[in-house]
Formats: structure tokens, C-alpha cells, sequence
């Protein structure tokens, strides 16, 4: 076996698993109960199926002006899904798109009461 048909099979597994993440992510989304369960739905899983199909498209075109293309998708994802996760999940506690029975340990509430019992 060449090694070209070696990365051609990488790259369609790295695709499939990107694929099945990015599937797994969107099933997510519509089945979890609340804002902050769909939260690791909507982050974990595409992040990593991003990065599956990032890989896949690098390995498939072996070319480094694609791989330099791909590169700032890949950054500019990372650095604004852990953002806008984390202001999605401000927004659903705060207005209370969550469902408190499910979850075990609420650490955000004696700061929560803290900041709105505080004088001005």
C-alpha cells in the first residue's frame, strides 16, 4: 500500500468522525432539555468535528496553501466558541433557561445574590 492511499484512508476517517461529531452535535442541540445542557452539544463535540474535518481536508489536498487556509479556520473557531459558549450560558442562567433539578452543584448562585444584594 502506497502512501498516498495511506492518507487518503486518514483523511476519509478523519472526515467520517469529523461528520459524526458535527451529526452527534446537532442531535444535541435538539434533544438536551436547556440552554445549559445544548451548551456542550453546541461547543464539544463541533470543535473536535471541526478539527476532524480540518485534518481531513489537509491530508486529502497535501498542499500547504491549503493547510495555511485552514489554519486561521481552526484558530478563529477555538478562540470564539469557548466565548460565545460561555455568554450563551451567562444568558441562560440568568434568565432562567435551565432546569435546576437536574443539575448537582449551582456555584454561580451566592454570586449571583451577592452582586444583586450589593448596594449600588
Amino acid at each position: 500500500m502506497s502512501l498516498d492511499n495511506v492518507l487518503d484512508l486518514i483523511a476519509a476517517l478523519c472526515l467520517l468522525l469529523g461528520a459524526f461529531l458535527s451529526v452527534a452535535a446537532g442531535v444535541g442541540l435538539m434533544r438536551f432539555p436547556d440552554a445549559l445542557s445544548r451548551l456542550h452539544a453546541a461547543t464539544k463535540p463541533q470543535i473536535l468535528g471541526l478539527v476532524f474535518v480540518l485534518a481531513g481536508v489537509a491530508l486529502e489536498s497535501r498542499s500547504w496553501s491549503t493547510l495555511l487556509v485552514l489554519a486561521p479556520i481552526l484558530v478563529f473557531q477555538m478562540l470564539t466558541a469557548p466565548i460565545s459558549a460561555h455568554m450563551v450560558g451567562r444568558a441562560g442562567y440568568r434568565t432562567g433557561n435551565f432546569r435546576r433539578e437536574i443539575m448537582y452543584v449551582d456555584e454561580l448562585e451566592p454570586d449571583v445574590e451577592r452582586a444583586t444584594n450589593e448596594p449600588g
